[in-house]
């Protein structure tokens, strides 16, 4: 009898022990398991996605872009990657509002155009609603009106011409000065329409922007004007910048400046529903990675995925 009882319990610890380790060795994969999906999403953090963009809600609304530009670096981080913002800051940016104030360590970078010196100042601001800082490009000479791009009569500026070079070679300079290297820069607005075509030239060699990808989204943000007559002479901030660069951009018109953005892009970002035939015709012709996307009612997880299919190729 005893025998028996003893078989009996033995086989039940027995039982026990073995859903004990069953349960243990479940517990060790799942711990495996989290351990790699940790490893990649380690991975995902390492990717930097660098936006420069003429206009974002809430400093500046231009059109339909400013708002999907303000939700997409929230979303970026939500991803667990990490983010810079560069823009402009117009005039009728509200400092105070906004809090914004100069980083010091970033200002003092003096860029050339026409053979002037333009001291940049830096400012900086926390966007409402996420943790993360954009970052404003400044000046004295071509900031402070109290508008973006026409005067109180509408007239276009004379000098946007100047203000675009010095936005654009401004932007990667302070880049440059983070000493924090991109995968992705994303360029959205006529005013960054520059900056494809300087990292194919000035740039290709600096080892900040070595492994970047070019987006340049084209969209419906045109002005009917031209920029001034000596606008090909200014673009030319390198000897690196050839005839053949200056080509897509002389005409200094909005459908050139668009036209010349996609040409130096690596991939597109196309609202082609409002865009003109010529840079309709021109996007198509250079057969690029392209999202198409109404700015209006697209999501930013459309270009988030975007984003990841081009650092992939």
């Amino acid at each position: 009898m005893f025998k028996y009882f003893f078989t009996f319990s033995f086989g039940i610890l027995r039982l026990i022990i073995s859903i004990f380790v069953a349960r243990l060795e479940r517990r060790y994969v799942l711990i495996a398991l989290f351990i790699v999906h940790k490893n990649q999403c380690s991975n995902m953090e390492k990717k930097r996605i660098l936006i420069i963009t003429q206009e974002m809600d809430p400093y500046i609304n231009l059109t339909e872009a400013s708002k999907i530009i303000n939700e997409l670096p929230k979303h970026i981080l939500e991803n667990g990657n990490e983010i810079r913002v560069l823009m402009p800051k117009f005039g009728n940016i509200n400092e105070r509002r906004h809090r914004l104030h100069e980083v010091v360590r970033l200002s003092g970078i003096n860029v050339i155009i026409n053979d002037e010196d333009y001291p940049l100042v830096i400012k900086v601001a926390s966007l409402p609603g996420a943790r993360l800082q954009v970052y404003f490009l400044d000046n004295e000479d071509f900031f402070k009106r109290k508008s973006v791009f026409e005067d109180e009569n509408n007239n276009f500026y004379e000098d946007n011409s100047d203000r675009m070079v010095f936005f654009c070679k401004g932007s990667l300079e302070t880049v440059r000065k983070f000493g924090w290297a991109p995968d992705i820069i994303h360029c959205v607005g006529w005013m960054t329409s520059l900056i494809p075509m300087y990292l194919k030239t000035t740039y290709k060699d600096d080892p900040v922007f070595a492994n970047a990808k070019v987006v340049y989204t084209v969209y419906n943000n045109e002005f009917p004007e031209k920029l001034n007559s000596t606008f090909a002479t200014q673009l030319k901030i390198s000897d690196e910048i050839t005839t053949k660069h200056v080509d897509f951009f002389k005409e200094g018109d909005n459908a050139s400046l668009l036209i010349g953005g996609t040409e130096f892009a690596d991939a597109l970002i196309v609202n082609d529903e409002v865009l003109n035939d010529k840079v309709q015709k021109h996007v198509k012709k250079v057969k690029k990675p392209t999202l198409n996307m109404n700015l209006g009612t697209g999501t930013v997880q459309e270009v988030n995925e975007f984003f990841y299919n081009i650092m992939a190729n």
